[in-house]
């Protein structure tokens, strides 16, 4: 174990780098992340919702999510943990803005159908 004078601690690495540097597996009960700007704007009727159409364009281009980097981009330089939890909310909270808009389509649709079915049946 290394504590230079900056107060840098290092557990199987010489040169830490960060408060705290561990060259090996870390086992905790809870780590506490302290962030800010989560993103409930998601929510706010100003948000522009990507449209699938523009997913799935990004997606075929790059092969992998908007906002979330790349595996390779993670491998080679690791991932800020509180970072990553904010954009994987975001895609949580997106994903569910898609639910609700498809099952308002597919009220819309069962009405149609409904309506159309009625009309069958009065022949």
């Amino acid at each position: 174990m290394w504590i230079r004078g900056d107060g840098n601690v290092g557990i199987g690495i010489d040169d830490p780098q960060a408060k705290l540097a561990v060259n090996g597996m870390i086992r905790s009960k809870e780590v506490k992340v302290e962030t800010a700007n989560f993103p409930d704007y998601v929510f706010k009727s100003s948000y522009r919702l990507p449209s699938l159409e523009e997913v799935k364009t990004y997606i075929d281009k790059n092969k992998h999510l908007p906002e979330v980097p790349a595996a390779a981009e993670v491998e080679k330089e690791g991932m800020n943990l509180g970072e990553m939890n904010k954009v994987l909310l975001k895609k949580v909270e997106e994903l569910t803005l898609y639910l609700i808009q498809q099952r308002k389509l597919m009220e819309c649709q069962q009405l149609q159908i409904n309506k159309l079915a009625n009309k069958l049946r009065k022949r």
